[in-house]
């Protein structure tokens, strides 16, 4: 069923369990709006409506009939001074499934109605607390994989993304008003700058948004991470250089040509970051039925993954198959790996721009396979973690098309077109930033956004 937002109406009183399911040393139950107070004075023992903002207080929480559920602490954080900009309060009571629940169903009946995934954020965003950008940051900080991951989301959630796209706003403005001008006052030969310094500023903000835009790949690489596939012919010793990789016995390893007939998968951490590593079924001519559809599916893997790595036996002449590979393989993502070092081999040499030998049977090289990963990655080494990085397709999405707006905008003064066709260039481009905050974005965009969230935040 496809997630859609309530309208957002300030009146309404919304809670949830704000805490991962299952036992745990406490819980939290969050309530959130104009009644939160009375809700929450219904069920607790304490004077609520006496409690100061941001002040905690011990109390006990009793359902509908008198009857004791659990004794609590309930923090109330006042309007304007709340996440959500609204009155909130939360129950922190001890962690369990069916206490948690019990006390929500109390709060429920007291007067709130269950939160929709991420309503609390849509709150925060829709009372000014925070920006789009922002608001999503909450759940790529939740959702963080890595300490790079976090870095990043981090920033984002203090407004550094925030902070760049209104600067760029801010040059465009001036840009936009000259323009502006020459429409409105055609007669009057207003000219605030010219041509050519306008040229010249906006060459400058073109190029600090492009910038920004070509940090996708950096910041795709922290939030989601990155598929490695290991390929090859048949007892190349893919299954052996997995369970090296990754230090444990995952795959079955035997000396019968094409042990694996399906995808497997397993999750690899390296230099902090983190990897689907998939093994392959070996490829070669076959007409068995299970084995064919397993090759299938590795040559649908190779061209999916973000990284190949290329595993061939380098202690017996090149086969027609590991032939076939080294010409159809994408060398452009493709680290060649040649295997079974510690035999006697003979490698040819330079057949790939990244090549290694190593023995998945002893261990050796499997250090130098992870470094070179590493430098295959980071092209020009790794993003400081000042560097503020586009990590979401939507934000990267709306500035590419700020972007074409405004290279249509400079070819347009460079071809001595009419104001008015660039200024609707300009106003294009500063509506598509203002999307990536969140101004003028439609109900559409935000309910694809927020249902993305955890109930309860």
């Amino acid at each position: 069923m496809h997630f859609v937002h309530r309208p957002y109406i300030p009146e309404e009183t919304i809670a949830a369990i704000a805490t991962p399911p299952g036992e745990g040393g406490i819980s939290i139950i969050r309530i959130s709006g104009k009644h939160a107070l009375p809700v929450a004075a219904k069920i607790f023992t304490g004077p609520v409506f006496s409690y100061p903002s941001h002040t905690a207080h011990l109390g006990k929480i009793q359902d509908r009939t008198g009857h004791i559920l659990d004794e609590v602490l309930l923090l109330v954080m006042k309007n304007p001074k709340s996440f959500t900009g609204e009155d909130t309060v939360e129950i922190h009571c001890h962690g369990g499934t069916i206490v948690t629940k019990k006390i929500l169903e109390e709060v429920l009946w007291a007067g709130a109605r269950a939160a929709l995934p991420g309503e609390f954020s849509l709150k925060a965003f829709m009372n000014g607390k925070l920006d789009l950008t922002q608001a999503e940051a909450i759940q790529q900080v939740i959702s963080a994989k890595n300490e790079m991951a976090y870095a990043a989301a981090e920033q984002h959630l203090q407004g550094a993304l925030s902070k760049y796209i209104k600067r760029f706003q801010a040059k465009l403005l001036d840009v936009a008003a000259i323009l502006e001008a020459w429409v409105d006052f055609p007669e009057e030969g207003l000219e605030f700058a010219s041509q050519e310094e306008i040229l010249a500023s906006l060459s400058e903000i073109l190029e600090g948004m492009s910038t920004l835009s070509r940090s996708f790949y950096e910041g795709k690489i922290l939030h989601e991470g990155l598929s490695l596939c290991l390929i090859g012919p048949p007892n190349a010793g893919k299954s052996s250089l997995m369970n090296a990789m990754l230090g444990k016995e995952r795959a079955i390893v035997t000396e019968i040509a094409g042990t694996t007939r399906d995808l497997l998968e397993d999750h690899l951490w390296l230099g902090g970051l983190h990897f689907k590593l998939v093994d392959t079924a070996g490829i070669r001519e076959t007409q068995e039925r299970i084995e064919k559809e397993g090759i299938r599916r590795s040559f649908q893997a190779m061209e999916s993954c973000d990284l190949i790595l290329l595993v061939l036996d380098a202690s017996v002449p090149l086969s027609a198959e590991a032939l076939s590979l080294l010409q159809s393989t994408p060398k452009e993502k493709t680290l060649l790996i040649w295997n079974k070092a510690d035999l006697p081999h003979t490698i040819p040499p330079d057949l790939f721009p990244f090549s290694l030998s190593l023995s998945a049977l002893t261990g050796t090289g499997i250090d130098a396979l992870k470094a070179i990963i590493h430098k295959m990655i980071w092209k020009s080494g790794p993003p400081s973690k000042e560097e503020v990085l586009l990590t979401n397709i939507r934000h990267k999405e709306a500035l590419d098309r700020a972007i074409a707006a405004l290279q249509s905008i400079i070819q347009g003064l460079q071809e001595n077109l009419s104001p008015e066709f660039l200024s609707f260039d300009m106003r294009k481009a500063l509506f598509e930033l203002g999307t990536i905050l969140g101004m003028d974005i439609s109900e559409e965009i935000l309910t694809s956004i927020f249902s993305k969230f955890c109930v309860g935040k």
